[in-house]
């Protein structure tokens, strides 16, 4: 079985960084990327064609929601899991009607996020 291709998007590097080595050194998961600059992790998707994308909705542009619209209407959408440590309502209806697979808090243990994107992507 192919591992799944995964970006990390996170305004917070140290965040990035965190999550992209955990998730590294699993077994079927291959890290494609991360970065906190829309523009960069539009261009990085479309290229590199992620089964998933992690993103950290809250950001201090205010463009979470509207990254994740770019991200699930490119013509090969990958799989969008917002991953946040601060959840309010609005914003996960907001992420639903904006096309995410799921909707998790950063607090998750990594073998269940691990499982969570193996079981996404099949």
């Amino acid at each position: 079985m192919n591992p799944a291709l995964v970006y990390i998007v996170d305004e917070h590097e140290p965040v990035r960084g965190a999550l992209a080595e955990r998730l590294g050194r699993a077994e079927g998961i291959t890290i494609l990327g991360h970065s906190g600059a829309v523009d960069q992790v539009v261009q990085d998707t479309a290229n590199d064609h992620p089964d998933v994308v992690l993103l950290e909705i809250k950001r201090t542009d205010g463009m979470g929601v509207e990254l994740l619209r770019q991200l699930t209407h490119l013509p090969d959408p990958p799989q969008v899991i917002v991953l946040t440590s601060y959840p309010t309502e609005w914003e996960k209806e907001a992420a639903r009607r904006a096309g995410a697979a799921a909707y998790l808090l950063k607090e998750i243990d990594s073998d269940e996020l691990i499982r969570y994107i193996a079981d996404l992507v099949g």
